[in-house]
């Protein structure tokens, strides 16, 4: 995939390939901020060289926006570097404890592409070494970074960054562009609402989990919709399969049908579907 690194401000930067899993970097007056670190160590040293190339501040922080493996094994790549503090809500903690083991052999069996030089990621699981609840706040010299839970989306511990002074936001995988969400995880219940929490801070610009940056108001929106369609459209087809008794399998298929035709086009749908709609149908028959 094509690596794009790309300026949103003098402080903010997307790293980005084409539907692959993205970086977000914050850079402050006195050092950077790091936000999802890709998939290995080998992988975030290509991050760390094109963050090389605009400053020479220490990255100090990473911030892990939710738990999952490919979001996070690459964390000991920037701890190298200088790193003090790997971030994370308690919500996420919580899911390291009782899912992470599971997640990581998981992910690194299902998408062994994005885990290029798995060998080079240490023994056990990325732990934070600092958690929130809520709201935490990071001055970073003169610039503010707000690390913000607002609602259950793509999971319980969901975070992301915002810079109220520029009206930048970093998503991490509640926004996806062009890109299916992962719902394996997911509130569907929820994510409509964190949406629009989302939106009421009316960013200027926006960085997805997956998929291109978004660098206008038009394009931030359209990535909101484009996301809340899909979690509406899935929920609609499966609550309404389980709400006439059918099982499983018939919702599935059913809803795939539905579906295929508008987001069939989206990268990693045939894989994400078979996730997102077993979680669906556990919410909607709970």
């Amino acid at each position: 995939k094509k690596v794009s690194f790309t300026k949103l401000s003098d402080n903010a930067y997307a790293y980005t390939a084409e539907g692959d899993p993205n970086t977000g970097v914050i850079v402050g007056d006195d050092a950077v901020l790091v936000l999802d670190t890709q998939a290995t160590p080998v992988m975030a040293q290509d991050v760390i060289r094109r963050i090389r190339e605009v400053t020479d501040k220490p990255i100090k922080y990473v911030l892990l926006t939710h738990y999952h493996a490919v979001r996070v094994l690459g964390a000991s790549a920037y701890m190298a570097e200088g790193g003090q503090q790997i971030i994370a809500s308690q919500d996420t903690y919580d899911l390291i404890v009782e899912r992470g083991e599971q997640d990581k052999a998981s992910e690194i069996g299902r998408f062994p592409r994005l885990f290029r030089n798995v060998e080079s990621v240490p023994a056990g699981l990325t732990w934070p070494t600092m958690t929130f609840t809520g709201k935490m706040t990071l001055w970073l010299g003169k610039l503010e970074v707000q690390l913000l839970q607002l609602g259950r989306g793509h999971t319980k511990g969901d975070t992301v960054a915002w810079l109220p002074q520029q009206k930048i936001l970093f998503s991490g995988d509640l926004v996806e562009f062009d890109a299916t969400p992962y719902a394996g995880d997911a509130y569907f219940k929820d994510w409509p609402q964190t949406l629009d929490n989302i939106a009421a801070l009316q960013p200027k610009a926006l960085v997805p989990g997956r998929g291109a940056a978004l660098t206008t108001p038009e394009q931030v929106a359209a990535g909101l919709a484009g996301t809340r369609s899909f979690i509406a459209d899935v929920w609609a087809s499966v609550s309404a399969g389980a709400r006439a008794g059918q099982d499983l399998n018939t919702v599935y298929r059913e809803t795939y049908a539905k579906l295929k035709p508008k987001y069939g086009h989206w990268v990693i749908f045939d894989h994400c579907m078979p996730f997102d709609v077993t979680r669906c149908y556990d919410e909607a028959t709970r």
